[in-house]
Formats: structure tokens, C-alpha cells, sequence
């Protein structure tokens, strides 16, 4: 099987934390890249999710429970317990 060369453009930082991950885990670019299109061909698509948050928890639904939950803290409607008030088993 032939061999054949391409050229990637990246911004060179981002080259250079990529070479530094690569190389913890016993791997150069060329090796990781190769690895990653071989798993899009074998999944026939890109091996991960690719979206628009850069945190799934960050969504929507938790960013307004999370505010509720701040504004109930702020006006001291909270509720404290500690491991002690929990009796596992218990019936």
C-alpha cells in the first residue's frame, strides 16, 4: 500500500497542545490522525459528537434550574442535612 503526504493548516498552539497530548499517550500527529479517519471510516461518520455547547451540562434546562436553585439559596429557602440525618435502610 502506497503512502502519501497532506498538509493540514492549524493554529500553531493548538499544534503544539495537540503534539504535547499525543505524545503522553505514546502517539505523534501523523499516528493520531491516522487513527482518527480510520475510526470515521469505521463509523462511517466523526467518532464523537460534534456540537455547539462546549459543556452538555451548560444547556438551557440546567442553566435555569441552576438560577432558581441560586435565587432559593439567596433567599434562604434552603435545606441543610448531613450524612447523619440520613439513615440508609432505615424503614
Amino acid at each position: 500500500m502506497g503512502q502519501t503526504n497532506i498538509n493540514i493548516r492549524m493554529d500553531e498552539d493548538l499544534k503544539k497542545e495537540a503534539e504535547s497530548l499525543f505524545s503522553e499517550l505514546g502517539l505523534n500527529m501523523t499516528t493520531a490522525v491516522n487513527i482518527f479517519v480510520r475510526q470515521s471510516l469505521r463509523q462511517g461518520g466523526i467518532p464523537f459528537e460534534i456540537t455547539t455547547q462546549s459543556d452538555p451540562f451548560y444547556n438551557p434546562d440546567n442553566i435555569k434550574r441552576l438560577k432558581e436553585s441560586i435565587q432559593q439559596m439567596e433567599q434562604g429557602k434552603t435545606v441543610r442535612k448531613s450524612m447523619n440525618d440520613t439513615h440508609y435502610g432505615d424503614k
